[in-house]
């Protein structure tokens, strides 16, 4: 799926979600007990629905836990005490990914002229 369609969808299946994050479903019905902030909206048969938020906390909560290694009350306090500061700084570290990503690919671009 392409970003653009992904910016337009409303919603994200479980397998969808897990896929962005390249985790397991198990995780994140595991990540919904732990973190009240992840709030998917369950259809009648018990299909999760992702709402976008859901995502990016989801992908804020993977920061903090997979990838600075904090633990799951870490992080829950992290997202408790100081959610708008480290929402930030998260942003902040996904558009650096993007810019060394774009500047790779011009790199490799222009070696292959």
């Amino acid at each position: 799926m392409s970003e653009s369609e992904q910016k337009l969808k409303l919603y994200y299946s479980i397998g969808e979600v897990a896929d962005m994050f390249g985790v397991n479903q198990s995780l994140l019905r595991f990540w919904e007990k732990e973190f009240p902030q992840i709030n998917p909206r369950t259809g009648g048969r018990g299909i999760r629905q992702y709402r976008k938020e859901d995502v990016e906390t989801i992908g804020l909560i993977y920061h903090l836990v997979k990838e600075k290694g904090m633990t799951l009350p870490g992080a829950r306090q992290k997202l408790k005490t100081n959610k708008d500061n480290t929402e930030r700084n998260y942003e902040i570290l996904n558009r650096l990914k993007t810019v060394k990503e774009e500047l790779l690919a011009i790199k490799k671009e222009l070696d292959g002229r």
